[in-house]
């Protein structure tokens, strides 16, 4: 276990570092957070310099910048879509070391388990690496492996987020965005990336619900099998897929016609319509180098490393959300903004209409687009766009969802550039409604709502009576919410202040006036002046201060 004293050296040490390639790039802000604890106005450097930055400062935080690729709700798109490419240009490590992990985590070496295994890794990533390998049954398996030492740089890594979330706390920019909860939120991804025990639970997941669909054949869909009994927090063993990234497809000697990439592509965009709109369980990452073509026409799906969740009512808004897109209709769009998205700032009131009116500005541009032209994923992008600059914050999985929904279309349309996900969308619609509006077991959700009308008859009558005695004893209290109430308020408040201004300055004057005609003394010749120089200055500021007001409010 490492001692605290060489844990803080450690810490000071790569806190440094990272202050080095701050200064190497010109991110001044962060510089001056990290070494004198407070800084400017927050900035953030160009995308292709924040990319840079990210990646040489290690795969901790290029994975950090890839969790932030699927928060469209926080980053303009030409951030999500710069670190979207972001890639650890990290080497594979030696297979004597990933040994030592093996012999660990089996209690036997490799050979006991595998009849061979390939030395040399497939791929390497941040977390982890991969290898093919053969089981003693002849099975072709993939056996990913965590790189070692991973785990003490995350968490040396995560210390320092949580340190500049810390610092960032006190800003309007960190009270505006709740960066601490970013920081946790993005901390506990990172943790949970390297337990592999849930991506073989998410694997196996998607696996059974796909294996069943009244809008594809399932058997043409290949998620790959989780050898549990080899798996553990740092090895997962999964079937080989044998197939190749969709866009490299065909394989050599083989063609593909426009019938089979249609075909293909459709099955795609089917596929990951039920995880968005039914299962509500979705692959978060699919981009091409996730989606395999198999030398038997089958789609193939993999890394489940990344997944979303979508409840049931979020899934019913993403669908009239849909609807709202394609109609053109942003007030409905604004409606249905409000009833997922929470304010980023909760002292700003949201202004429904300059939302409504941005949305409006937003799909006129797709307005003279038809439906197979229309790009849903950018036009999705650009509605979490418009409620980010209306203060609005979308719920972390509905970034999520856009980040995968553009992942999705741009393949799809690469592949098959005549494929439209409208078009696979319209078919489903009918089906769609009905689960929504009876779920998958007709009997059971005539069940639950028998049961909500019994409740309701048995509570309505206490609740008439209770309302009944309020209103006898007078002790009824209505709570309204008024929009911009606030100002209201506020200039109800400075007319009742001007007002009871001018009745001092008028009873100054009205006093003088008395003082003045009944003088008998030369002290009060003097308090009568004095009242009179008070009362003209006072009065001539409240003109003035009218005047401006007045011209404030024609500006």
């Amino acid at each position: 276990m490492k001692s605290p004293v060489l844990a803080l050296v450690t810490s000071a040490a790569r806190q440094r570092e990272i202050i080095e390639v701050f200064i190497r790039y010109g991110w001044d802000y962060m510089r001056q957070l990290l070494t004198l604890g407070k800084g400017d106005e927050p900035d953030l450097p160009a995308p292709e310099i924040l990319c840079k930055i990210l990646a040489d400062l290690g795969p901790v935080y290029v994975k950090l910048g890839q969790l932030l690729s699927t928060r469209p709700d926080l980053l303009p798109p030409a951030y999500i879509q710069a670190l979207s490419h972001l890639q650890a240009n990290v080497p594979p490590v030696s297979w004597e070391d990933l040994e030592v992990t093996l012999r660990q985590e089996w209690g036997q070496p490799p050979e006991t388990i595998f009849a061979s295994i390939d030395r040399i890794a497939i791929a390497a990533g941040s977390i982890a690496q991969i290898h093919r390998a053969v089981l003693q049954n002849g099975q072709p398996v993939a056996v990913k492996i965590q790189r070692p030492g991973i785990e003490s740089i995350v968490a040396q890594d995560i210390a320092l987020f949580r340190q500049v979330a810390a610092l960032l706390s006190g800003t309007d920019f960190g009270r505006r965005y709740n960066v601490v909860e970013l920081a946790d939120e993005f901390s506990a991804s990172l943790r949970s990336e390297l337990d592999f025990t849930q991506e073989a639970n998410y694997t196996e997941r998607l696996r059974q619900n796909l294996s069943v669909s009244r809008w594809f054949d399932p058997g043409q869909v290949v998620i790959p099998q989780v050898y549990r009994d080899l798996s553990s927090r740092k090895i997962l063993v999964l079937e080989w897929i044998d197939g190749v990234p969709i866009l490299k497809a065909p394989f050599v000697g083989q063609s593909i016609s426009s019938e089979t990439r249609h075909a293909l592509t459709s099955l795609a965009f089917r596929v990951f319509l039920q995880q968005y709109l039914s299962d509500g369980f979705f692959h978060a990452d699919p981009h091409p180098g996730n989606l395999f073509y198999l030398q038997d026409g089958k789609l193939g799906i993999l890394d489940c490393g990344m997944m979303g969740t979508l409840n049931p009512r979020m899934q019913s808004i993403m669908v009239e959300l849909v609807l709202a897109i394609v109609d053109f209709d942003p007030d409905r769009c604004a409606q249905l903004t409000l009833q997922l998205a929470e304010p980023m700032d909760i002292t700003q009131p949201i202004n429904l209409a300059q939302l409504q009116a941005d949305y409006d500005r937003l799909l006129r541009r797709y307005h003279s687009l038809s439906l197979s032209n229309l790009n849903v994923s950018e036009a999705f992008s650009q509605i979490l766009e418009a409620a980010r600059h209306n203060n609005l914050r979308w719920p972390s999985n509905i970034g999520l969802l856009t980040k995968s929904l553009a992942n999705l279309e741009g393949a799809g349309r690469e592949f098959d550039p005549s494929v439209n996900i409208m078009d696979e969308v319209r078919p489903l619609m009918f089906d769609l409604f009905r689960q929504q509006l009876v779920g998958n077991d007709l009997a059971q959700s005539a069940l639950r709502t028998a049961l909500e009308f019994k409740q309701l008859s048995l509570e309505s009558p206490r609740q008439v009576g209770f309302l009944l005695n309020r209103l006898t004893s007078e002790t009824l209290t209505l709570n309204l919410a008024i929009q911009d109430l606030q100002a209201m308020r506020k200039t109800l408040d400075e007319g009742a202040n001007r007002r009871s201004f001018s009745t001092v300055v008028g009873s100054l004057i009205i006093g003088a006036a008395i003082i003045s005609a009944s003088q008998q003394s030369p002290h009060l010749q003097i308090i009568s002046n004095v009242l009179f120089a008070v009362a003209s200055f006072l009065g001539l500021w409240l003109i003035v201060t009218i005047m401006r007001s007045g011209k404030a409010g024609d500006r």
